[in-house]
Parts: structure tokens; sequence; C-alpha cells
């Protein structure tokens, strides 16, 4: 496995467990495993089993595929919209469906008030 994977994937859970505010000590904790394991998946210095790695995601409330799913690189920093956007991810993750819409239907009436014209 290359260990540029490893190194993505551990990215991924970095910027996951640091968007909720948690240690690397309370994630272990929440999950199972030692902080010194969590480390070394974040750093890319382990290879973790799917078992592992599917307890990590329910951990932080995410489906394991989303530990696959980085669209960049995780060495670079995050411009300001992408954090401003990940705030807002973050803040609709743990919603209901009708909470969901009904932020949607909140944004969408702002933006056709506000519309530049």
């Amino acid at each position: 496995m290359s260990d540029t994977v490893l190194q993505l994937v551990g990215g991924k859970i970095r910027e996951l467990r640091k968007a909720r505010g948690w240690s690397q000590d309370e994630l272990g904790e929440k999950a199972g495993f030692h902080f010194s394991y969590i480390g070394g998946l974040e750093r890319g210095e382990r290879n973790a089993s799917l078992a592992n790695l599917a307890k990590v995601a329910e951990t932080l409330g995410v489906d394991i595929g989303e530990l696959f799913g980085y669209v960049r690189e995780y060495n670079k920093p995050l411009t300001e919209k992408e954090k401003t956007l990940q705030e807002a991810f973050f803040l609709l993750l743990n919603r209901d469906e009708k909470e969901i819409q009904m932020a949607v239907n909140v944004l969408s009436e702002i933006f056709k008030t506000y519309a530049p014209k």
C-alpha cells in the first residue's frame, strides 16, 4: 500500500478529529484505542485494518468511505472559504433530515433576497 494513501487517510482522520475539537487522546478513548495508535494513523505510519478504520469512522460520526474521500493534499492549509464551508458542513452533520432541509430553505431565501443584481 502506498505511503501516500496512508498519509491521506490519516490526514482525513486528523481533519475530522480536529473539526470536533477532540485531542488524539479523546478520539482514542471514545474509539477504544491508545492515543499513540491514533497518532500513528494520522501520520500515516500505521496500516490499520478495515475493522479499526470502521471503528474510528463510527466514532467520528462518518461513513467509513469518507475516510477515503480525500480531494486535496492534507499538507496544504485550508483556505478561508474551505474553513467556512467545513464549519457549515459540521454544523449540519449530526442534524436530522428535517433540520438540514430547514437550513437549506433558509439559505435559499437569503440568497434570493440578497443576490447581487
